[in-house]
């Protein structure tokens, strides 16, 4: 008993005839009466009365009646599994760093599950070394997050480069100026984010160049906090542009030349295929953020 033969029972039950049902399905009269023979010597039973006008024994009616959910169902397996391998359907777990969290992602997420309205995404924000534990362990499909460390058995393929800028206080000694370069931090207090945010490490590496001589750093752990405090004077901060908007009242921007500060932003995966509907939206993201050639 296949799906098929059950539909050519519901066709025969419709029109009351073998020939109209093979018509309607573009079947041979002999293929109609051998699937019904087949099915009832599977079942054991009769399932029709043939004459002029075929009718359904009791039997017959009860299976048949049955039936239709069976028919209905498979119907709606098979629309769902052609989704799920077309990409339509599916969930999909994606973790995030800030900013690209908060500032990139929301539209872009609302634009493709108006594409995709089957499609359910969840979310985990968090620095880049928990989301590569995260990954290892399978709790997500895949991540935008800064470069991992080597030996993470990952593969990083860069988007986008986050760039920095000088965030300073409108009174600030700083503020004459209209670009900062890294030795101009001296004797001047640098606001830095927590330890485990990705750049903090890189505004170590600028720091070490410059030998730590000068520089009183104050840690904030969170970047809308930093703001704030930079905002009442505390000191000066470098963060990324687009945490910028709206900007601080009562502080200024300026670019900060002399040494690479961006921060290259991108995709860790793993090397088993994503499924489909993972693949989709990672496919959707590397369109909008890619700014490197493919």
């Amino acid at each position: 008993m296949d799906i098929k033969t059950l539909k050519t029972l519901h066709m025969i039950v419709k029109h009351g005839s073998f020939h109209q049902a093979a018509v309607e399905m573009n079947y041979a009269q002999s293929t109609v009466t051998m699937q019904i023979q087949k099915l009832e010597i599977d079942l054991g039973i009769q399932l029709l009365e043939r004459g002029k006008k075929i009718r359904l024994t009791e039997a017959g009616r009860l299976f048949y009646e049955e039936s239709l959910e069976i028919v209905k169902r498979m119907e709606r397996l098979q629309t769902n599994l052609s989704d799920l391998q077309s990409g339509e359907v599916g969930n999909v777990r994606i973790g995030l760093t800030e900013p690209t969290a908060s500032y990139r992602l929301p539209q872009l997420l609302k634009e493709f599950m108006t594409i995709y309205p089957r499609i359910r995404v969840s979310l985990e924000i968090a620095s880049t070394p928990v989301l590569v534990e995260s990954l290892l362990q399978g709790n997500i499909d895949f991540a935008c997050c800064s470069a991992p460390e080597i030996g993470t058995d990952l593969f990083f393929q860069p988007l986008f480069a986050e760039k920095f800028v000088a965030l300073i206080p409108e009174d600030h000694p700083l503020s004459q100026n209209v670009e900062l370069v890294p030795s101009q931090f001296l004797g001047h207090r640098l606001l830095i984010t927590s330890a485990t945010c990705p750049y903090r490490k890189k505004l170590e590496m600028i720091l070490q160049e410059l030998g730590h001589v000068g520089i009183e750093t104050m840690e904030i752990g969170s970047m809308t906090a930093l703001k704030s405090y930079v905002k009442n004077g505390f000191g000066f901060a470098l963060v990324p542009e687009i945490v910028l908007d709206p900007m601080p009242s009562g502080t200024k921007v300026l670019p900060v030349n002399g040494t690479s500060i961006d921060m290259l932003t991108g995709f860790i995966y793993q090397s088993t295929p994503l499924s489909y509907a993972s693949a989709q939206l990672f496919r959707f993201l590397k369109e909008k953020l890619n700014t490197f050639d493919s």
